[in-house]
């Protein structure tokens, strides 16, 4: 083959058929690819030829190793992605500070290593706005890049304009880049550039990158069918309706991340001074990418302002996202972009969803701000969350901090006041007459909701109730906290009530407290007395188990019992002794913890007070057991298991599973204390049983640290090991501080 110099792979393949006295006929029957893919070659329609059809032409002419090197060569100059046309926009440099994203630039790399042998391997990367799709899409490109030596490609598809670019003209801009000439365009014409199109991408490794997708359709005719290309895809939309593509949802950084990213953008020097302020710069900006990028610039352009200055400015809610302002940046014009192409219907429904007081909300509780059929808020909830809006986790929504900030704003702009206050109430009242009626499935006397009862959740069974109580636990809880500061106290002193045995299932929840201290607060102020001895008491019960304040719990045991006696009840006064020998027991003064246990059960007695007597006999088991009268305490407790059970079902079955398993764990510790190794593994393992039975997490992570105690005493180190597992295994739903004392009985076993 002559000295070509510089010339093309079409220039020298030409030169060496006619050197070979070929005909492209000839050649193509020699080498196996086609007639009009050679001419297509010699003539510069397809520019870069894949090596194995290079091989096997360069076979077919019979190429000495010099000329079969060259003609590679032209072919790979043919590929050279440095000669993309200017008309796609290269990428930025503004990836250079990337933080984070380390499981996902993982998986993008390994999806990527994947592609080299086809098919053709498509990533649609979704996330709310401001969560740093393109930044992540152009730092993957970047790390991937030597993989697709047949070019990398970026277009913005301008998702969120008013008019954006269509399938057909985002083709052709593709065409023309990988180096198409133009008479084969319009050979083709635009009926035939989908097929070619189809074809390049076919026979190049290229990387794609299709920035900010509005739709489906936009992008769906972009997508290779063949060869060994990649294409990532980012939108504010999950693009649910296209098929076989791979998933990528960005959130929020972790804190840890956006500490990470703020320290890179204001120096080490400012983000040591105060760290506590950088948390919560980076808290107020919700970890979301965007707003660190604007916290940080606003910071490194301002060098006399300390850390702790934007913190405490970004603190004021009204204010925080005019402050995320830098230059032309705005976090909420991000946010604005996407508001704009809601339905009327779903962007109200994005306004009301700023008036939730807790973390999230169910479909049940956004129709009540709507006052939509459940169906129809569940589209409207899935429509913000198509388009990056809302968070979901299974049937919860969820706002960010940031999006919820400006979802406020837009309600004071568009919707009156007036409707904004229905809807607000709609969703409060429907909260606590739920709370009320789920509550009772707790209570004596009451059990499942009455037949007459029209309710838009599953109360159906005690399970179902329970489980609405805790997921919306912040939400009834801020609208029972509006009741009372709205002087509502009647139906303060309702839901309470309705909630006094269920919080035995949820004691470690943590706002009982509260609950209860409100509730008696709303008493007082009702003006009755036995109102407000019971309440008393459920406070002291709180102060008591859920926080160990003993003294302030004996202060309102006391006065529940003044309240009481005033009113003339025997019952609550029972209860005001009961808890106050359980304070005692706690400090210790178990002589007087007995007094005030026989007291209790004589109030009970003469009463009639079935549960209140119950409750009384497992508190006498316990006094003496923490006395130390250990054989007495397992004789007693035997003896009240006997009374539950010849009780049947005068005793409300929740009560009566939750006393059982106390007493269980009682015998079981008194057995311990025996060092009867093996009969408290027994009765401890029954206490564990009786918890999972009655959907008692919290109370069955305490019996399994016990039970794996015993066990590791008795050598029985396997069991052990089972037991501090299962505790681990009950996750968020167990006492923490149990959850912390399994992680370190197995690190010990570990260590044996």
């Amino acid at each position: 083959m002559a000295d070509a110099g510089g010339a093309g792979f079409g220039v020298l393949l030409r030169q060496a058929r006619l050197e070979a006295s070929l005909t492209i006929e000839a050649l193509a029957e020699a080498s196996g690819v086609s007639v009009r893919g050679i001419g297509d070659l010699e003539r510069g329609r397809r520019a870069t030829p894949q090596r194995g059809t290079v091989a096997a032409l360069a076979n077919a002419l019979e190429l000495g190793e010099p000329e079969r090197e060259r003609l590679l060569a032209a072919a790979r100059s043919g590929r050279d992605p440095r000669r993309v046309a200017a008309d796609v926009r290269a990428f930025p440099r503004s990836i250079d500070d990337f933080v984070g994203r380390t499981a996902e630039l993982a998986r993008l790399t390994a999806l990527a290593d994947g592609a080299a042998s086809g098919p053709p391997v498509v990533v649609a990367v979704s996330g709310p706005p401001g969560t740093g799709k393109t930044t992540l899409a152009l730092q993957a490109a970047r790390e991937v890049a030597e993989r697709f030596p047949d070019g990398q490609l970026m277009l913005d598809l301008r998702g969120m304009d008013d008019t954006p670019p269509g399938a057909a003209e985002l083709m052709l801009r593709v065409l023309k880049s990988l180096g198409v000439a133009d008479r084969e365009l319009a050979k083709a014409g635009p009926q035939g550039h989908p097929e070619l199109y189809r074809q390049v991408l076919a026979e190049r490794r290229c990387l794609l990158v299709l920035d900010n997708a509005r739709d489906e359709t936009q992008v769906r005719p972009l997508l290779p069918s063949a060869g060994a290309a990649m294409v990532l895809i980012t939108s504010r939309r999950k693009l649910t309706g296209l098929e076989s593509v791979h998933r990528l949802l960005l959130g929020e950084l972790s804190p840890a991340e956006a500490a990470a990213f703020l320290t890179a953008l204001v120096g080490d020097e400012r983000a040591e001074a105060d760290p506590a302020a950088l948390a919560e710069v980076a808290g107020r900006c919700a970890h979301l990418p965007l707003a660190l990028r604007v916290a940080g610039n606003w910071l490194a352009t301002r060098t006399g302002w300390t850390v702790r200055r934007l913190a405490d400015r970004l603190a004021l809610e009204e204010r925080r996202l005019d402050t995320l302002t830098a230059g032309d940046v705005h976090v909420s014009a991000a946010f604005d972009l996407s508001y704009r192409q809601l339905t009327p219907t779903t962007a109200r429904m994005f306004r009301l969803l700023s008036l939730v007081d807790g973390p999230d909300v169910s479909v049940a509780g956004a129709a009540q701000l709507t006052g939509q059929p459940l169906f129809d808020a569940e589209d409207a909830l899935e429509e913000l969350v198509e388009t990056g809006l809302l968070g979901a986790h299974q049937d919860r929504y969820r706002l960010h901090d940031l999006l919820r900030l400006y979802a406020r704003g837009r309600l004071h702009a568009e919707e009156p006041a007036e409707d904004s206050a229905a809807a607000r109430s709609a969703l409060r009242r429907w909260l606590l007459e739920t709370a009320v009626v789920a509550g009772r499935w707790y209570e004596p006397g009451h059990g499942a909701p009455p037949a007459t009862w029209q309710g838009t959740v599953d109360l159906s069974t005690a399970e179902h109730a329970r489980r609405w109580l805790q997921d919306e636990g912040g939400n009834w809880l801020a609208a029972l906290r509006a009741a009372a500061t709205a002087g509502d106290h009647a139906t303060v002193v309702d839901v309470a009530e309705a909630l006094h045995w269920f919080s035995d299932q949820w004691i470690f929840w943590g706002h009982w407290p509260e609950v209860f201290g409100t509730a008696a607060d709303s008493a007082q102020a009702l003006g009755d007395p036995l109102l407000e001895a019971t309440h008393l008491n459920y406070h002291a019960w709180a102060l008591l188990t859920c926080e160990g304040r003993h003294h302030e719990s004996l202060d309102r045991s006391a006065q529940a019992l003044a309240a009481a006696q005033r009113a003339g009840d025997l019952p609550q006064q029972g209860w005001a002794h009961q808890y106050t020998s359980w304070t005692l027991l706690r400090l210790r003064d178990y002589a007087a913890a007995l007094r005030h246990n026989r007291e209790a059960a004589r109030l009970f007695e003469a009463a009639g007070d079935l549960h209140g007597a119950l409750q009384a006999r497992s508190g006498l088991g316990q006094a003496l057991w923490e006395g130390g009268r250990l054989e007495e305490s397992i004789a007693e407790n035997l003896d009240t298991l006997a009374f539950l059970d010849k009780s049947g079902d005068r005793i409300g079955q929740h009560i009566a599973d939750f006393t059982r398993s106390s007493l269980q764990s009682y015998i079981g510790h008194a057995y311990a204390d025996l060092k009867n190794w093996s009969k408290a593994a027994v009765h401890l393992r029954t206490a564990v049983d009786l918890c999972h039975a009655g959907g008692n997490p919290e109370m069955g992570s305490r019996n399994l640290i016990h039970l794996g105690n015993v066990l590791l005493k008795a050598g029985r180190h396997e069991e052990a090991r089972e037991a501090f597992s299962r505790c681990l295994a009950l996750g968020a739903a167990a006492d923490p501080h149990r959850l912390t004392v399994a992680r370190e009985r197995l690190a010990d076993l570990d260590a044996l």
